[in-house]
């Protein structure tokens, strides 16, 4: 009881009608918190050893991005073990302040990774379908690593002014009394980072995968009307596979990218609501939250769910475990 009351002291949790009540909405912060930060952990281990374990995934240049994504939804995991450990024991000897603001730097900034890699999957989808010829000499491995390098420099660099006073990140559902009370949202800062992330990103996938689909219909449409024409033609064939895997890899990535914007979209929109100061709610700002930061476990999932060839890595990772065991 005395943990429980510890927690209960310290945690920005959203108040009940009474003390019980808000002991239990702690409570289950905590379960949610801790749940969550086992999951993202425990699933992007499992993707980062069956990349490694599966070469065929390297088929693709995506890859490279994918990897990356999952490393950032790693550290994500392992980041959240900080307020996980505050949580199950919380130090007074911290500084709460440098904490906190450490703390959503880094979720911010592995986010914005993921963002990031999101929109240059799309675009090299794109590419490989627009420009298949010379998409080998546009997509090198060097300029891969450039991209990769550029995305975690750019990603760092947009939420340093947070630092010295200029708004808040953007992580909200405050573990910390510091970052509810005194660490708040600046609509100026807020807006700078939608005009140089999350609305660039997204326009730039809605555009790539819109074009990446469209080429896919006509190009389907016109297996077809050749098939109807010419029964037996055996151009067809090749044809028809030299784009249908193409094409599947990219409803592999489109539903990890749809996954991704379903969830963060009410952070998003409460992100802006609650720097315009239109509505501030305790539950609210932790629901949202959690609820972003859980996708870094569902990419794990749908990638499994989705490709053949991750879950053949995955089978070959569990044989090699079971038989070492």
């Amino acid at each position: 009881s005395s943990s429980v009351m510890n927690i209960s002291e310290h945690l920005s949790c959203p108040l009940g009608f009474g003390h019980y009540n808000a002991v239990d909405i702690c409570i289950l912060e905590t379960v949610v918190i801790v749940l969550l930060t086992f999951l993202i952990i425990a699933g992007n281990l499992t993707v980062i050893f069956v990349f490694h374990c599966a070469p065929l995934l390297h088929h693709y240049t995506t890859s490279c991005f994918i990897q990356t994504m999952a490393y950032a939804d790693l550290f994500v995991g392992v980041s959240c073990l900080v307020p996980t450990l505050s949580l199950l024991h919380y130090s007074t000897g911290v500084h709460e302040s440098l904490t906190c603001q450490v703390f959503g730097y880094i979720i911010s900034v592995l986010k914005s990774v993921s963002m990031a890699c999101l929109a240059c999957i799309s675009v090299d989808r794109y590419l490989a379908i627009t420009k298949p010829l010379s998409y080998n000499q546009l997509v090198t491995p060097c300029r891969l690593r450039i991209c990769i390098s550029l995305i975690w420099i750019y990603s760092c660099l947009i939420f340093l002014p947070s630092f010295f006073g200029w708004g808040k990140p953007g992580y909200h559902g405050d573990i910390f009394e510091w970052c509810a009370t005194s660490w708040l949202t600046n609509a100026y800062f807020t807006g700078f980072i939608v005009c140089l992330l999350y609305a660039p990103a997204a326009f730039v996938i809605c555009f790539t995968y819109f074009h990446i689909f469209k080429i896919c219909r006509q190009h389907t449409k016109e297996i077809s009307d050749r098939r109807a024409r010419f029964p037996n033609h055996e151009g067809d064939a090749a044809g028809d596979t030299g784009h249908s895997p193409d094409r599947r890899y990219a409803m592999v990535l489109f539903r990890i990218t749809s996954v991704f914007y379903v969830l963060w979209l009410p952070y998003i929109i409460y992100f802006l609501l609650e720097s315009s100061r239109v509505l501030e709610n305790p539950a609210l700002s932790f629901l949202t939250t959690w609820l972003a930061i859980s996708n870094s476990f569902c990419n794990c999932v749908i990638y499994s769910l989705s490709n053949s060839v991750f879950r053949l890595g995955l089978r070959r990772l569990s044989e090699t475990i079971c038989s070492s065991c």
